[in-house]
């Protein structure tokens, strides 16, 4: 049985995820949040419409109306839930293979869901018989052309034609992202280069955008591009790319943008917020400039609980969710890179040069350990073991492990001067998990 990780509900499609299952989600989500309306749009995989028509069918069964936008960006969807005061649920497993599929939901208003709303909504959806009746459905309104709305509002923040003479390539990932962010981009005024945005339903994220960066590193070479952008598949988050073909991940695109906001005054209490996995190299940044650093668990919607108690403007993470929380509800990957090509083009700097000047990044190491048994705090488990390795890297690393919220999976993340060492010491905290596995 499904149950909610850091950003919903994700799983194979037509196997974890079934129809049935999705159908009585879709009431689940009516029951719980009693919306006066929802908006639903979904990803370019295959299973899409299929489960688009499942949770649908919940959702009416329950006598509430459906905005259906097709195709849309996760970000757009939260945008018109907030602009509607609707509920709103992006059919997506995001950054996944093709063969997966999720439903991401946007409480009333298009904020993240509490952790209580989201107990709630799966306690409804396990406790709920399939035999159960719901009443005569209600109405499904096509409602493709409320896209434009998420499309004019992020021209506006920039402003029509504000970057003329930047030429920007966009990777796609043949994702939600396809058919918006090159409408955007030439609103403002940029030459667009655009690549991977011919989705076939099978090849969303397929070595391509934000999880395959070096995909659109390979093509700058190609092309005279300023900047490049690599969305994922639902557009929630983006990686940044050189004209030199570097890769820019989240820690350093928040570091530009927040050092950039704290020398406009627009740094809201000089704070950012950023997720345990964030580099160190990022806290040393933001050290030097005098930016305090507000640290959450993993998962966007703990940044953005992070943005609203400490009345923060900016926040994200390394993978590249990216909040602006003046302009928006949730991480928007294509809202995160207008940002980025307007500072480069108001302060006239060279992408190359000031991303690599940002930060200094220390090494680090990741390792999965897949488990068979649950062990819910590794680090309380393995304290004497963390301990021996925190003293190995004598004050100058990191070590965290945590549980994956979607997966069986112990993340064993090391960051040490060298890379040598940062290898050493995570393969031995692997070790120490796979053994305290056996011993459960």
């Amino acid at each position: 049985m499904l149950h909610f990780g850091t950003d919903g509900v994700r799983g194979t499609a037509f196997e974890d995820l079934s129809l049935e299952s999705v159908r009585d989600l879709g009431r689940a989500i009516a029951r719980v949040l009693s919306p006066t309306a929802v908006v639903v749009g979904r990803d370019t995989r295959q299973s899409g419409p299929s489960l688009q028509s499942a949770l649908v069918q919940g959702i009416t069964a329950e006598g509430v109306e459906v905005h259906l936008l097709g195709v849309a960006p996760t970000p757009a969807i939260a945008f018109i839930a907030e602009t509607h005061d609707w509920v709103g649920v992006s059919i997506t497993a995001s950054h996944n293979p093709w063969k997966d599929n999720g439903i991401k939901v946007f409480a009333t208003g298009g904020a993240k869901l509490s952790d209580a709303q989201q107990v709630e909504i799966e306690r409804e959806w396990h406790a709920m018989s399939t035999a159960e009746q719901g009443i005569p459905e209600a109405t499904v309104h096509a409602a493709s052309d409320l896209l434009d709305e998420y499309i004019d509002h992020r021209v506006s923040i920039i402003g029509e034609g504000r970057l003329n003479g930047l030429t920007v390539a966009l990777d796609c990932a043949n994702g939600a992202m396809s058919e918006v962010a090159g409408k955007v981009f030439a609103r403002v005024g940029a030459a667009v280069e655009i690549t991977h945005a011919s989705p076939d339903g099978t090849n969303i994220n397929d070595e391509c955008g934000a999880t395959h960066p070096e995909a659109l590193a390979g093509h700058m070479s190609s092309v005279s591009a300023d900047l490049g952008l690599s969305f994922d598949g639902d557009g929630d988050r983006v990686i940044g790319v050189t004209a030199g073909g570097d890769v820019v991940d989240g820690d350093r695109l928040i570091a530009l943008a927040a050092i950039d906001l704290a020398q406009r005054g627009l740094l809201r209490n000089k704070s950012v917020a950023v997720t345990v996995m964030s580099n160190l190299g990022f806290h040393r940044a933001m050290q030097s400039h005098d930016i305090e650093v507000v640290v959450t668990p993993v998962g966007d919607r703990h940044v953005l609980e992070a943005l609203d108690t400490s009345d923060l403007v900016l926040g994200g993470e390394q993978s590249g969710h990216i909040i602006y929380a003046a302009h928006a509800t949730t991480g928007d990957g294509l809202l995160a890179g207008l940002m980025l090509a307007e500072q480069l083009q108001r302060t006239k700097s060279d992408f190359l040069q000031v991303s690599r000047d940002v930060m200094v990044s220390y090494p680090q190491v990741l390792v999965n350990v897949r488990t068979n048994n649950k062990i819910a705090d590794p680090a309380d488990v393995l304290a004497e073991q963390v301990a021996t390795a925190e003293r190995l890297l004598a004050g100058n690393g990191r070590v965290l492990l945590r549980a994956s919220g979607t997966e069986p999976v112990i993340r064993v993340m090391v960051e040490a001067e060298t890379a040598e060492l940062a290898r050493e010491v995570a393969e031995t905290l692997a070790d120490a998990v796979r053994a305290a596995d056996v011993a459960h």
